[in-house]
């Protein structure tokens, strides 16, 4: 009745039920009670094994220690809330209950989980204090779970400790470890792990092997590599097309197309897989004629596949040779081979290269109509080949491909971008936007600068502002081109007040404006009486670059002056003149009028004084000539 309300979800019942038993101390009612929190577990109702331990705990029972890292284990299977098994763990020393290794084990993994890194490691290096000692699952809990958090010299370390205690590890360690460090391309750590698992007479399994076959022709190691495929064959395994792949690709990049013909011939490989990658090998390296002559060999064989055909159709098309492509899908077509998404692809691309935009077109929605989907190059082509004849049906294309999450490379989008843009259809343009964000497709800052230009161009200011702000909600950098779009939209509709806020910040990112919207800005500012909100910028601009000529400086010279800043405007007059450029006629007219009135102050004031320096001069003569 109990397991029944428990596997029901009436869990208040069935602790009531519990709590009877151990009450009423029934025989076997703690057998009864353990028995149900293992049912509980192979079922997946932690919670209600969770519910019958504390009713036991609280109880006359104690729970072995078995019951609680049969939780544990659970609920870090589980990937619980570390709060739970920190619950778990509470109530086993409220028991009084001595952890083990495994109960360790467990803590560890949560407190990795719970990224609470040296936590865990200072539980590892205090197992001693407890009377528990590591064994392979402790080692393989924290090198997984350093790695898993980028701290890989750690594990390395921790490894090392091992290799200096002399552990020896179980198969299932070396089976978890050794891949990890593969992947990190730490191939000599790899290596003493393989070797150490030989040594201990322990048989690595098939994804071991690839593992560190993988590593090897990764480091272009490729006698080593053969003699791990050797030793596994040896052993009773058969290497996997993967592996013979990993083996002939390695060949490749060594230019040993000889010898990689001749594995293949020894080991007697019949499979697609590995030949279609030495073909491949062959056309990377534009040797088309050894790639025929293997292809033969391959139909006669009845070794070639439809991928054997794509590979073929691709080098031609990516060659600009269309018409051999086409050749080549007859022949594919005639032999019973079904042309595929890859085959389209193929011909798709070199449709493209020859400019032949509305063939690559048909042979698109030929491909929608089949709902098949292209590869992310041969859209790119696509897209670029349409954004540059000018036809919109690039969106078209960018739209499908989205669907299905197939990103275009960044200079793809942007040609597509501008191509809209340039036609007028702007709007259509931020409308991909969305269909960018939901295919993974980068959208740069380059990217945002053509929109914006756009709107400007068509004068939709306030939409530009939006752009802007998804722009820095996305994590945008503004560089010299989106201030420069900015600024002049600003001064389109002659919001001043945005310009100076924009220049301002412009300047102030080590950023300089081209020389026409300079002089734009500076006129705007000039007829606004604004010119010495900008100052400092100026400054920073003339201290760094020779931005400023000599209209600009006429501009600023007259126009801070008007502004009633006289001094800044005669520093800067003062800078002008040392880079001998003359005033022009406005500002020199107003700066000789403003001399005429000094000057007319000036004699006034001599006048009244006379009197007075006179006897100063006489003072100073008497003085002098006593001396």
């Amino acid at each position: 009745m109990i397991l029944k309300l428990g596997m029901t979800g009436n869990v208040d019942e069935m602790e009531g039920f519990c709590n009877e038993m151990v009450k009423e101390g029934f025989v076997g009612s703690e057998e009864a009670l353990v028995a149900l929190i293992d049912v509980f577990v192979k079922h997946g109702r932690v919670n209600e094994a969770l519910r019958v331990l504390v009713t036991m705990n609280s109880g006359r029972f104690k729970p072995s220690i078995g019951v609680f890292n049969l939780l544990l284990g659970a609920l870090v299977e589980e990937k619980r809330d570390f709060q739970d098994v920190l619950f778990v763990y509470k109530e086993m020393v409220k028991a009084a209950i001595v952890p083990t290794t495994d109960t360790l084990n467990y803590l560890m993994e949560a407190l990795f989980e719970a990224d609470r890194v040296d936590t865990a490691l200072d539980q590892y290096r205090r197992m001693s204090k407890k009377r528990c000692f590591p064994n392979s699952r402790t080692y393989d809990v924290l090198i997984s779970g350093l790695v898993a958090r980028n701290r890989v010299d750690e594990s390395i370390n921790i490894l090392n400790e091992m290799f200096e205690v002399k552990f020896e590890p179980s198969l299932s360690f070396y089976s978890s470890v050794i891949p990890i460090f593969c992947r990190l391309s730490k191939l000599e750590v790899g290596m003493k792990l393989f070797k150490m698992m030989k040594a201990s007479i322990l048989s690595p399994d098939s994804y071991v092997y690839e593992v560190l076959v993988l590593c090897l022709c990764d480091h272009l190691r490729l006698h080593d590599a053969i003699n791990v495929v050797e030793e596994m064959t040896s052993g009773g395994l058969t290497p996997s097309d993967d592996i013979l792949v990993h083996i002939i690709n390695c060949f490749c990049k060594l230019g040993n197309f000889d010898e990689a013909t001749k594995f293949l011939e020894d080991k007697h490989v019949l499979s697609s897989h590995p030949h279609n990658a030495l073909l491949g090998g062959y056309c990377d390296v534009g040797n088309f004629l050894a790639a025929k002559v293997l292809f033969a060999n391959m139909l006669e064989r009845n070794i070639a596949d439809t991928v054997s055909w794509n590979i073929l159709i691709r080098w031609l098309s990516e060659n600009v040779r269309i018409n051999k492509a086409l050749e080549f899908l007859c022949r594919m077509i005639v032999s019973s081979y079904v042309p595929d998404s890859a085959t389209y692809s193929a011909v798709v691309v070199g449709k493209c290269r020859l400019h032949k935009y509305k063939d690559a077109l048909d042979l698109f929605h030929h491909a929608c109509a089949k709902s098949w989907v292209l590869d992310c190059s041969s859209y790119a082509e696509l897209v670029e080949c349409l954004s540059r004849s000018g036809m919109i049906q690039a969106a078209e294309v960018f739209h499908y491909m989205s669907n299905y999450r197939c990103a275009l490379q960044s200079s793809s989008f942007i040609m597509l971008i501008k191509g809209l843009c340039e036609t007028g259809n702007v709007d259509r343009a931020i409308r991909l936007l969305p269909s960018a964000y939901y295919s993974g497709t980068s959208c740069s800052t380059a990217m945002y600068n053509t929109i914006m230009l756009g709107l400007s161009e068509s004068g939709k200011v306030n939409d530009l502002l939006v752009v802007l702000s998804r722009m820095l909600v996305e994590g945008c950098t503004l560089d010299g081109e989106t201030y420069c779009t900015l600024i002049e939209s600003m001064i389109a509709v002659g919001r001043t007040e945005d310009c100076i806020v924009f220049f301002n910040l412009m300047a102030s990112e080590g950023l300089s404006p081209d020389s026409e919207t300079l002089s734009n800005l500076l006129s705007c500012l000039g007829k606004h009486s604004q010119l010495h909100k900008i100052l400092l910028a100026i400054d920073r601009l003339a201290l760094d670059r020779e931005m400023l000529d000599s209209a600009m400086y006429n501009v600023l010279v007259n126009g801070l002056w008007k502004e009633g800043h006289k001094t800044e405007a005669c520093r800067l007059l003062d800078t002008m003149l040392e880079k001998g450029w003359v005033p022009d006629a406005t500002t020199h007219g107003l700066l000789m009028g403003s001399i005429v009135r000094e000057d007319a102050e000036c004699k006034l004031v001599t006048y009244e004084d006379i009197d007075l320096q006179d006897r100063i001069s006489s003072i100073l003569a008497e003085g002098l000539g006593e001396t």
